[in-house]
């Protein structure tokens, strides 16, 4: 409990330093909040049109598909709020500032991954979860199947961590964040949709290989009634199996990290 208290503090010390860092810029800031507003509001709009003339995408209707679509949206945008350090890990890496990271008495894989959450995401975070609150209730959840959506969206968090410690490890390892982390994003991006639509071998790829199916679209299948008790554990399986793997590849990784002063 001790070393949670003290987690946190440093966290909400180091994102307080983002914030301000943000803040500093309020038109840029603006700028790039409003780009992410209209985004989403132009693929929504997309998404209606798409299915105004059939009323269903792979056997789910308009209501559903758009809640696949806003549960997408809150695992990556909380993902991005929480690890938005690790888009700002290379420079720590090329520079040889992540030496001094190093030494702290914190732990390196904290500071790397939580270094900073970033305000523009949080902003974003509230309207949407009030907007998946209400679509959900229009869906008519049982108690047991929102409790599953709930506790399959922490675990898309969890396999969301894992994906982000896999990416600086690599990042350590091959001097690249930008691209890995951009490969990172445009698989993610296929869990817009459920990924029903796809044919395999591409839905076996993304459930069990690429586990994107599980981190976004089987949480609001979970709400739906669509997820047995076997896929919840499962899942869940999956997720802590991912996250012990991404650390021990953290591990390997540091191992071979070459300083500065080397």
């Amino acid at each position: 409990m001790k070393n949670l208290r003290k987690y946190l503090k440093v966290w909400w010390m180091m994102s307080k330093n983002s914030f301000i860092q943000v803040l500093i810029n309020k038109f840029g800031a603006g700028v790039f909040l409003t780009g992410k507003i209209l985004r989403f509001v132009f693929f929504m709009t997309f998404i209606v049109f798409l299915l105004k003339g059939t009323q269903n995408l792979a056997g789910y209707s308009l209501s559903q598909t758009v809640f696949f679509f806003l549960t997408f949206n809150l695992v990556d945008i909380v993902s991005q709020f929480l690890f938005r350090e690790v888009y700002r890990f290379r420079p720590l890496i090329v520079s040889g500032g992540f030496d001094l990271v190093l030494t702290k008495p914190i732990s390196p894989l904290f500071r790397s991954l939580m270094g900073g959450a970033d305000i523009l995401d949080f902003i974003t975070i509230p309207p949407l979860i009030v907007a998946i609150v209400i679509l959900a209730r229009g869906l008519n959840p049982t108690a047991i199947s929102a409790f599953f959506y709930i506790l399959l969206l922490l675990n898309g968090l969890l396999l969301a961590t894992a994906f982000h410690i896999m990416v600086i490890s690599m990042g350590i390892i091959t001097f690249e964040i930008d691209h890995t982390i951009m490969i990172y994003r445009d698989l993610t991006n296929l869990g817009r949709f459920p990924i029903d639509i796809y044919a395999q071998p591409l839905r076996g790829i993304l459930t069990y290989l690429i586990p994107v199916g599980i981190m976004i679209t089987l949480p609001a299948k979970a709400l739906m009634g669509l997820v047995s008790y076997q896929g919840v554990l499962v899942s869940l399986a999956i997720g802590v199996l991912a996250l012990y793997v991404a650390k021990r590849f953290w591990g390997i990784a540091l191992k071979r990290y070459t300083s500065a002063s080397s």
